[in-house]
């Protein structure tokens, strides 16, 4: 008889904890809803974590990691899908990786993941940003092929957005990847490759004379240009 009632006991807790579930998972969708209604993204992520927990799912998973990446919270978005490489992750997942370890500035992390990307999608863009963080990590050769790729494949409408002034701007993707070639160059060798990283500078601006960062990186080299003749007169 005691047996008898342990297991009406724990067959009634099981039904009812279901129940609970069901019903927990009813109230944080309607929640979700309403937060959706409202345009409140803290309200969202905190439904969606509710349901991850009740009801666990990697496409939610990936989408809570993308909302927090979208408000630039980017170790939240890696604490929920981790960091690791992982050939079979989804775009959503994979992308998140590589914008939050490059936002986080750990570009050889961000690069495993860019190069998924790239696999997958090949494109203009994704070889610019992969160019750029290869030079951050001493990488000149695979930014130069990501280069190269890019500036066969870009078109005059393609741009590319810039930040280091107070006022956001975009420029022709084709100038910004003759920017970065000058600055490729340059890192080459900065002493020979000079006038050759000028050259690329001055194509960059001929396509965009408002162009600031390929302005301020020429009037660095002409600055240290004439420094370097100066100080060889004096000799």
């Amino acid at each position: 008889m005691k047996t008898i009632t342990i297991a009406f006991l724990m067959l009634f807790s099981v039904s009812l904890f279901a129940q609970t579930n069901t019903e927990l998972k009813d109230h944080y969708e309607a929640y979700y809803k309403q937060m959706k209604k409202q345009g409140d993204v803290q309200g969202i992520i905190n439904a969606m974590t509710h349901l991850e927990v009740l009801e666990p799912s990697v496409a939610r998973r990936d989408t809570i990691a993308y909302i927090y990446l979208s408000e630039g919270q980017y170790l939240q978005a890696l604490n929920t899908i981790g960091v690791e490489k992982n050939e079979t992750d989804s775009d959503i997942n994979v992308e998140v990786k590589a914008l939050a370890l490059k936002n986080l500035n750990q570009p050889k992390m961000a690069l495993e993941h860019f190069e998924i990307l790239f696999v997958r999608n090949p494109n203009v863009y994704l070889a610019y940003e992969m160019a750029d963080m290869k030079m951050q990590v001493n990488d000149l050769v695979g930014a130069k092929l990501n280069i190269d790729y890019a500036l066969a494949n870009v078109k005059d409408e393609d741009k590319r957005a810039f930040y280091e002034t107070k006022q956001p701007y975009e420029t022709s993707m084709k100038a910004a990847l003759l920017y970065l070639k000058g600055l490729l160059k340059f890192n080459e060798n900065k002493t020979a490759n000079v006038d050759i990283a000028l050259q690329l500078f001055n194509e960059a601006l001929a396509i965009d004379p408002n162009f600031n960062m390929a302005r301020i990186s020429r009037e660095a080299l002409e600055a240290q240009k004439a420094q370097r003749a100066a100080a060889e007169q004096k000799n």
